[in-house]
C-alpha cells in the first residue's frame, strides 16, 4: 500500500472522527456506498480527485490539508513554479499538480493536468463523476474526450470548455498521444 495514500485516508478518518459525521454521511457526500466509502478511509483502495475533493467539502478543509496534512499559510499571492505543482497521482495514470495549493481560503482549484493516452479506453464509456461547482478545462497539447452526461465533445489544443460539475463529466486523451490541460475547479457558494 503507498504510504501517502495510507496517510491521506488517515486525515480523512481523523478528520470525519473528530467531527462526529458518520461514514453514511460520507458515503452520500462523496456519491459512494458505505462499504465502498470505509475501503476508500482506510487506504485499502486508490481513491480519485473528486473522492478527495467531496471529503475535503464534507470535512470543511483545503483539499491541500487531506493531501498533506498542512493548511495553506499564504494571503496575498503564491508562485508555483513550473514543474513544483503539488503532485496528486490519482485515476489510471493522470497526473494534478495543484497550482494553488499554498493560497489559503481559496475560491478554486487549480491544476495542470496530463491525462494519458490509454487505446483500450477509446471505445468505452467513459466513467463519470460529480462534485458541487463548476469546472473550466483549457487544453494545451494534446486532444481530450469530454463526457458531459449523454454529450461526447473532442477538445483540440486551444480550446476549453465551462461546465457545471454537479452533473456527471468525465474525460480522457484521444487522438494517439496524452493530452496536457489547466484544470479549475471553482467552489460552490452552498458551505
Amino acid at each position: 500500500m503507498e504510504a501517502k495514500l495510507v496517510e491521506t485516508a488517515a486525515r480523512i478518518r481523523g478528520l470525519r472522527e473528530i467531527m462526529d459525521i458518520s461514514p453514511k454521511e460520507m458515503a452520500v457526500a462523496t456519491g459512494t456506498t458505505e462499504e465502498e466509502y470505509l475501503k476508500l478511509e482506510s487506504g485499502e483502495c486508490d481513491f480519485g480527485f473528486t473522492f478527495l475533493n467531496n471529503c475535503a467539502g464534507k470535512l470543511g478543509v483545503d483539499i491541500v490539508e487531506l493531501l498533506t496534512g498542512e493548511n495553506p499559510h499564504l494571503s496575498h499571492y503564491s508562485i508555483v513554479r513550473c514543474g513544483k505543482g503539488l503532485d496528486i497521482k490519482r485515476r489510471a495514470g493522470f497526473k494534478y499538480q495543484h497550482l494553488g495549493y499554498r493560497f489559503r481560503n481559496k475560491l478554486a482549484e487549480v491544476f495542470y493536468v496530463t491525462a494519458p493516452y490509454i487505446e483500450d479506453e477509446q471505445d468505452n464509456p467513459i466513467t463519470l463523476s460529480v462534485h458541487e461547482g463548476q469546472e473550466f478545462d483549457y487544453i494545451i497539447k494534446g486532444k481530450l474526450k469530454v463526457a458531459l452526461e449523454d454529450h461526447i465533445e473532442i477538445l483540440s489544443e486551444g480550446d476549453s470548455i465551462y461546465y457545471d460539475s454537479s452533473r456527471g463529466h468525465g474525460m480522457i486523451a484521444t487522438g494517439g498521444e496524452d493530452c496536457e490541460f489547466l484544470a479549475v475547479t471553482i467552489h460552490s457558494q452552498k458551505k
